[in-house]
């Protein structure tokens, strides 16, 4: 059965946007960053990443140590109570053209295809429009914007919030909203 899905973006999202982050010891996660994204799993949301790299393809790091960063990422979300499904990142130049670089789909898509999502009824949340153009792109059913930059350019399934656990609020509640509706048109039909 597909899942479900919160796509987070990671720098600006997860932890703070330093530039380029790539060593752990220079790891500084946003103030709700861990309790938000433990509250969309406990809404049933498997967790993925989705991020642009091209701090690998610039050659200011390698892939190894982005790895070494998103494993360490990766192990203080699941002591939280926020395991991370998967992880998908793009290492290109903006110029590259490539397809997985947001705005452009490619990695929501190539991660719904490997993970058996279903996004329509999943959730992108980004600090970037580029992030939930690439959802509306894929075919993601929401989106979430942390913080403002781009808050005009928002769309009827989507919000800006200031963090993961003012997301998980707001899922919480359309999904609430959501299931009453289903309640009240099945209590219609009986």
């Amino acid at each position: 059965m597909p899942k479900k899905v919160a796509f987070l973006d990671r720098d600006g999202v997860i932890n703070v946007d330093i530039g380029y982050l790539h060593r752990v010891e220079d790891l500084a996660y946003l103030p709700n960053a861990l309790a938000g994204a433990a509250r969309l799993v406990d809404l049933g949301y498997a967790l993925v990443v989705t991020t642009n790299q091209s701090g690998i393809g610039r050659g200011f790091y390698d892939a190894a140590a982005f790895e070494t960063l998103m494993h360490r990422i990766g192990a203080d979300f699941a002591r939280n109570g926020a395991p991370l499904l998967a992880v998908y990142h793009c290492p290109h130049l903006p110029e590259a053209g490539c397809s997985c670089r947001k705005p452009s789909p490619g990695m929501l898509l190539q991660a719904a295809r490997e993970q058996d999502i279903d996004l329509a009824a999943s959730v992108m949340i980004g600090d970037k429009m580029s992030d939930l153009e690439a959802a509306r792109a894929a075919g993601v059913g929401r989106g979430i914007l942390i913080g403002s930059q781009g808050i005009e350019q928002l769309g009827s399934n989507e919000t800006a919030v200031p963090d993961l656990v003012a997301a998980a609020d707001w899922m919480e509640a359309r999904d609430g909203h959501q299931i009453g509706a289903m309640d009240a048109l099945k209590q219609l039909r009986d």
